[in-house]
């Protein structure tokens, strides 16, 4: 009875090993993407600052636009102590001269024509959005990364769970069966203790995994905002294609050109240019067209009927400005402005640099994959096997109790780095995409399709 039970128990996880059925109802990637595009935190917050830079461009093209202000004032004037006036009982009283107004409407318009750091700031603003445009592209490549990641570790720490459960019951069954050996004499109290050993350690391994699948559980929470439900899983048959084109040069020539990292560091560079050419626009002069509207108007409470309003005035006229000297400000803005300039230049050859570090590591990483989870294939296979012939070697008592325990234990470890591999072969391909700044909502599809 012992013997059929853990045979039956190692058949079950045999036939795990070949894969897991399709899950009805089950959530799949694309409905995990779907909703961290709408919760995730992460993008909503590059979202709003690539509109927060890009208002700086229509704030620093306002400097260049006509610039019209209004203006209005009413003031009131009382004289002072003017005489003294006698009363009917003989008392004498000061009096005052009453009071006049007068009010100014005044009409302003100025026009830049020549202003050299307005225009390079404009140029400058443009290129700074730029930048950030390119960041927040970035950052939508990485939802992509980070979701299929965290949907990945889900089922991998499942995976891991469900290998830890049925070697629990194999090494339960195993313990059960010392014991009875015991009992009849058969085994050594030494396999009796051994098996309730590793049958303890994997029960409490299995509870370790199972909280690794609550924290992969939360990660993906945190992405979307809500509880996870059922997932579905990551079929065994996936293809095992060599990365296209199926050389590294041209994947790195392809990352510095579309890197957003890299984009975004060019344009900040480019940028740069532009805020030194303003700072040393602050020597030169400036011309500026003005036109000014104004109307004045005066009268008196002690004429009443007297008001005065004289003609509007308009004036035209072109301003210029010739900078001569500002305590040393414009030439410390300069040279405040190169020194950005070369901080941000050593900013974009490390990001380019390390752009082209990370494509290779990941093409080489796919290139081989390929290898390493054939071979994992191959070894969970041949693991199946060892373990079925210690096991039947133990029964007609020429294997010992370690041998099969080792055998367990070989099953496990490759089993569960045979899936660890595959999730990662995928994941590898998507993450030498996004590298070069390719990655697309149509991989994410694709890797939903191997999906079950």
């Amino acid at each position: 009875m012992q013997k059929w039970k853990l045979t039956t128990c190692l058949a079950a996880l045999l036939a795990m090993a070949g894969g897991v059925p399709p899950t009805a109802g089950a959530e799949d990637l694309l409905d995990i993407y779907r909703e961290a595009v709408a919760n995730d935190p992460v993008l909503a917050t590059a979202d709003a600052q690539r509109l927060v830079v890009a208002e700086g461009v229509p704030q620093a093209r306002a400097a260049l636009l006509p610039q019209l202000s209004a203006g209005l004032s009413l003031q009131q004037f009382h004289p002072g102590y003017s005489g003294v006036v006698n009363d009917n009982n003989g008392n004498t009283e000061p009096t005052n001269s009453g009071h006049s107004r007068q009010r100014d409407l005044t009409l302003t318009l100025d026009q830049t024509v020549l202003d050299l750091s307005k225009f390079a700031r404009e140029r400058q603003a443009k290129l700074t959005a730029e930048a950030q445009n390119a960041t927040y592209e970035g950052e939508l490549q990485d939802l992509f990364v980070r979701t299929t990641t965290a949907y990945f570790n889900v089922l991998v720490a499942q995976d891991q769970v469900e290998v830890f459960k049925s070697y629990e019951d194999a090494y339960k069954q195993q313990y059960d069966q010392a014991v009875i050996k015991f009992k009849q004499g058969l085994a050594p109290e030494a396999d009796l203790s051994q098996s309730e050993a590793y049958y303890l350690f994997i029960k409490s391994s299995r509870v370790d995994a199972e909280t690794a699948v609550k924290d992969a559980r939360r990660a993906l929470q945190q992405l979307t905002g809500k509880e996870p439900g059922t997932l579905k899983t990551l079929r065994d048959d996936i293809p095992m294609e060599r990365p296209t084109p199926d050389d590294a040069d041209a994947w790195v020539q392809q990352a510095m050109q579309q890197n957003p990292s890299v984009l975004a560091a060019s344009h900040l560079v480019r940028a740069d240019e532009h805020s030194i050419n303003a700072a040393r626009a602050g020597h030169l002069p400036r011309l500026d067209l003005a036109v000014g509207y104004d109307k004045a108007g005066a009268w008196s409470s002690r004429l009443p009927g007297t008001a005065s309003y004289g003609p509007g005035n308009t004036t035209v006229g072109l301003v210029l400005s010739v900078p001569l000297f500002s305590g040393g400000l414009t030439q410390s803005q300069v040279r405040q402005a190169l020194h950005q300039r070369d901080a941000d230049q050593g900013d974009l050859e490390t990001v380019r640099r390390q752009a082209a570090r990370d494509t290779y590591n990941y093409f080489n990483l796919v290139e081989a994959g390929i290898g390493q989870v054939n071979d994992a294939r191959n070894a969970v296979e041949a693991a199946k096997k060892a373990l079925s012939s210690m096991r039947a070697g133990y029964d007609i008592g020429i294997q010992s109790l370690t041998n099969v325990v080792v055998a367990i234990g070989t099953l496990a470890d490759i089993r569960s780095q045979y899936t660890a591999l595959r999730h990662q072969f995928v994941l590898n391909k998507l993450l030498l995409k996004r590298t070069v700044g390719a990655a697309t909502l149509k991989d994410v599809e694709d890797i939903n399709r191997l999906l079950q």
